[in-house]
């Protein structure tokens, strides 16, 4: 599954698995629940910025690190868009190649610094560490730990998805994470899944996610800071503390442009009533080799996806079960006064 439709789904179910397995920090996640979904994308996905300008418009256009050739707006021309930032500029490639490893620690790190991944079965030890450091060193809030269980989430299902690790089979038209894929995986997930099963309004869910603040916690486990803490006691390689005030500037800008491109992504979803039942935009059907959404429905049932979403979440709870058992601390954590999972997304709920 691609983007922010796939991870905000697999944090859900991760999520109610916690639940469904009385985690003590079940409590946190429903308190913070936007700030859990935030994590669950802009908490690892720093690349969420635009590739370019539309000329026609002077509108920010595309997806940081996805090439276009022409504007999505107009079909004209483009420019490629920049992060000013002091009196240099970055691309999308160069922020990219700079921190995605470091916020997906298991995989995607650039030229030499894959030697800084951390391995598979180091991975709960390392959330440890920032989990122990939140709470020690960040302050006694809790949305800052909401932030980092999403985060959690975010690392699994894309190890999982991009098969990174083995644990999901997916068979759709030409394999588990392909452009043909994803628009089925994003429109079954959006649609079928989300709105008509779990009643999700995707449009304020979307808008509230954006909306969370910067968590100085993220520059922490990005090693992007002064090194402290157990996370700098158990893994003291790879720090950047000079890359600060530029991760600083990366992670505002993604909420500033995803608050732009939930718009657009809630629009493009949208399905539009037909003789032959609902029907996706053309571009997604094209993407998907000509499929009509009827044939993408019947297709991930055949494939089995509500399995392998239904995996996800459990996989996403399994990392969080280990990183409950490594932080004591955590069990302290209050679940009392909790929301409901229908009061907590009423303000997401769809209109029946």
């Amino acid at each position: 599954m691609s983007g922010i439709i796939g991870h905000t789904m697999y944090a859900v179910l991760g999520g109610k698995a916690a639940v469904a397995r009385n985690l003590p920090i079940s409590g946190v996640i429903h308190r913070h629940y936007a700030s859990y979904l935030c994590g669950a994308y802009l908490g690892c996905d720093i690349q969420t910025m635009p590739e370019a300008i539309c000329v026609d418009t002077g509108k920010d256009v595309g997806y940081g690190t996805a090439s276009i050739e022409k504007s999505p707006l107009t079909g004209g021309q483009i420019r490629p868009w920049r992060l000013e930032f002091g009196e240099k500029q970055f691309r999308p490639r160069e922020i990219h190649q700079l921190f995605y490893g470091r916020s997906h620690l298991v995989f995607g790190w650039h030229g030499t610094s894959k030697i800084h991944a951390v391995p598979w079965d180091h991975l709960a030890d390392y959330c440890a560490a920032v989990v122990s450091d939140a709470m020690a060193l960040f302050g006694p809030g809790e949305r800052q730990l909401a932030y980092l269980f999403g985060w959690m989430a975010h690392i699994v299902g894309d190890s999982l998805i991009k098969s990174v690790q083995p644990g999901i089979t997916l068979e759709l038209l030409d394999g588990k994470y392909t452009p043909r894929n994803r628009p089925i995986q994003d429109l079954v997930t959006y649609h079928d899944v989300g709105r008509n099963e779990l009643g999700l309004r995707w449009r304020s869910l979307l808008a509230d996610l954006a909306r969370t603040p910067v968590e100085p916690i993220q520059l922490h486990y990005m090693r992007v800071g002064r090194p402290q803490g157990e996370l700098a006691a158990s893994f003291p390689n790879a720090w950047v503390p000079q890359h600060q005030p530029l991760l600083l500037a990366v992670l505002k800008e993604n909420r500033r442009y995803q608050a732009i491109r939930n718009r657009r992504l809630v629009k493009l979803y949208a399905l539009r009533k037909t003789g032959r039942g609902p029907e996706c935009a053309e571009e997604l059907s094209r993407q998907a080799g000509g499929l009509s959404y009827r044939e993408m429905v019947g297709l991930a049932e055949r494939a089995g996806f509500r399995q392998a979403l239904w995996q996800m979440g459990e996989a996403v709870a399994d990392l969080l079960g280990l990183v409950v058992e490594r932080v004591p601390a955590l069990a302290e954590l209050s679940q009392a006064d909790s929301p409901s999972w229908s009061t907590l997304t009423a303000r997401w709920r769809r209109n029946r």
